[in-house]
């Protein structure tokens, strides 16, 4: 999969191929066929490996011991530093998304992909709920805005890449808890 991702940083999805990938990885493309049964269930495979992977840096760079204000301010600021520190891995899994399609054209990863992300985030925000921190609101409905915030901020920080990761982290955390904090 580290070599899928490379392929794709490379050559972009299209020309990204099982035999590439089998070369750049040392292994035969029978090998493959062996995991996979063919180019899409690579893809796949390669995109929940890579966001599990992501997800769980992310995790376990925090203090979960802080007021869950600033775990979510530390977790914005990780999740922009990715922008830098992960680009590649970025740009291979939004080829990925983007051009991995079912046969009636719709795509083959749908938002599944993020339940344990959506899970563990929700677990947070009743966290900062019980503490009296944050206000009471559906967990599930801030997961999900707070997760696709994070992609905004990610999709945009690769196409500005003038951006500062860190100040932009910081303004998104803010607008995000004065709509989330108990006043």
């Amino acid at each position: 999969m580290t070599s899928a991702v490379q392929e794709l940083a490379d050559r972009g999805y299209d020309g990204t191929s099982l035999t590439r990938v089998a070369e750049r990885a040392g292994v035969s493309k029978g090998l493959l066929w062996h995991y996979f049964a063919g180019k899409d269930d690579l893809m796949e495979a390669t995109a929940r490996a890579t966001i599990a992977t992501v997800r769980d840096r992310i995790a376990a760079m925090l203090d979960l011991t802080q007021p869950v204000p600033d775990i979510i301010r530390a977790a914005l600021r990780r999740a922009a530093e990715l922008s830098v520190t992960h680009r590649v891995e970025l740009r291979a899994l939004n080829g990925i998304v983007h051009n991995l399609r079912r046969p009636d054209g719709t795509p083959r990863l749908t938002l599944d992909v993020y339940e344990e992300t959506y899970r563990a985030q929700e677990s947070l925000f009743r966290r900062g709920q019980a503490e009296g921190a944050l206000r009471g609101f559906d967990t599930r409905v801030m997961a999900v805005t707070y997760q696709g915030a994070i992609d905004m901020m990610l999709a945009y920080l690769e196409t500005n890449p003038d951006v500062d990761p860190e100040r932009y982290a910081d303004e998104l955390a803010e607008v995000l808890l004065v709509g989330i904090r108990r006043t």
